[in-house]
């Protein structure tokens, strides 16, 4: 994922609600979002190159999602692929903190990241740039290509966003939060960040939502967990339309 938003245990029907977008090279094989056959317990997406995921949960209640850490100038030949750590967690039974304190004494061998993992109980987050393990408390957050609630404009305009239409009277949360992750407006040059990339390309990756020749937001996915459900929806964009599907998880 390149855009990671979600309230934690602030709305009252919901413990969790996630709205995000991945962006990737289009022509990088990817599956949607499906029961995994080898892990049959498993709905997420799958990229078909390195056979990880950058979100996901399980019908026991387990959720973990990541997003990379941009850095033009980081050495990454050798490293391992970073949709492994979603993947394992998913599989695995590891409390979040058990399983970041694992990521962490391991966070060399990958490139940067931003990690999030719930098991149906706690919250937690890790960067392997930051290398602090982090069990979040209720609120509203935000993660992109930097560290968590790093006030990058796509990050503020989607955490305000995202809580107006928590706190706002619209009912169709899941309706409302895709027409927020569709925003493909620019942000201004003198608000954007600078991250070694050219302008033109800082200008490109500035909106929630990104198109470009051969780079950009190739789904959306929008979760809502209670105790007991998950609901998951995906879109998966194609030149001019997009295809959905929704996953209805009662956790066992």
């Amino acid at each position: 994922m390149c855009l990671i938003l979600f309230a934690y245990k602030v709305h009252p029907e919901y413990r969790l609600i996630v709205a995000a977008n991945r962006d990737e090279f289009y022509a990088r094989p990817t599956a949607p979002a499906h029961y995994w056959g080898d892990h049959p317990y498993i709905l997420a997406g799958r990229d078909l190159e390195k056979m990880g995921t950058w979100m996901g949960v399980t019908t026991s209640g387990r959720f973990a999602a990541l997003t990379n850490y941009r850095d033009p100038n980081e050495i990454v030949g050798g490293k391992r692929s970073r949709g492994e750590l979603v993947a394992e967690f998913l599989q695995g039974s590891d409390t979040p903190f058990e399983y970041m304190k694992k990521a962490a004494a391991d966070a060399n061998n990958y490139p940067g990241y931003n990690l999030l993992a719930d098991d149906g109980e706690n919250l937690y987050y890790y960067s392997n740039i930051e290398n602090e393990i982090k069990k979040l408390s209720p609120g509203i957050y935000g993660v992109s290509n930097h560290l968590l609630n790093t006030e990058w404009p796509k990050v503020k305009r989607g955490k305000d966003g995202l809580a107006a239409i928590i706190s706002g009277e619209k009912k169709n949360l899941s309706t409302d939060l895709f027409n927020l992750l569709q925003d493909a407006d620019q942000a201004p040059d003198e608000i954007l960040p600078n991250t070694g990339v050219a302008i033109e390309w800082e200008r490109i990756l500035s909106p929630l939502f990104i198109q470009s020749e051969g780079y950009g937001t190739r789904s959306s996915t929008v979760l809502f967990m209670k105790d007991e459900k998950i609901d998951f929806i995906e879109r998966v964009y194609s030149v001019d339309s997009f295809s959905s599907n929704r996953f209805a998880i009662k956790i066992t």
